[in-house]
């Protein structure tokens, strides 16, 4: 029996440590480092032919400035980081006249996010109610 408690309190003790090792992650260190490559949009998966130029992608860099494309064109912005809450402003965009409602869908769903999360290499945009608006996953590197 002694044995059998020591062994519960022990597998307590390694339960509770993994949690809080992952509640000390720098939720910046999560998103910044990958380009994120667009997977999904409101739950469903991609068109590609929405996308004229390519599938869109976000890259977080230091000091909490926005690069990416939106499937036609490039843009540079800023975002704000506070824990999960999450604000996304595209800012400057080119102006490349593109085909197809991808890019407008993609930019209208940028100015709905309010969190994120990030699992097993995916990046969850969600619009507060925990509403999945996009997901991503990082580029393949060459």
């Amino acid at each position: 029996m002694k044995k059998l408690s020591g062994i519960l309190i022990l597998t307590i003790f390694l339960g509770l440590s993994s949690c809080s090792s992952v509640g000390n992650l720098n939720p910046l260190s999560l998103l910044t480092g990958n380009n994120w490559v667009l997977n999904s949009m409101l739950g469903k998966a991609l068109d590609p032919a929405k996308f004229a130029g390519g599938l869109p992608f976000l890259n977080f860099q230091e000091g909490g400035k926005l690069a990416g494309f939106a499937g036609c064109n490039n843009f540079n912005g800023k975002f704000n980081l506070e824990g999960t809450s999450l604000k996304l402003d595209p800012g400057a965009m080119t102006r490349k006249a593109c085909e197809g409602d991808g890019e407008k869908d993609f930019t209208s769903a940028l100015s709905q996010v309010a969190n994120f999360k990030v699992n097993k290499n995916k990046l969850t945009l969600l619009d507060g109610a925990a509403k999945e608006l996009m997901s991503f996953i990082p580029q393949a590197k060459p």
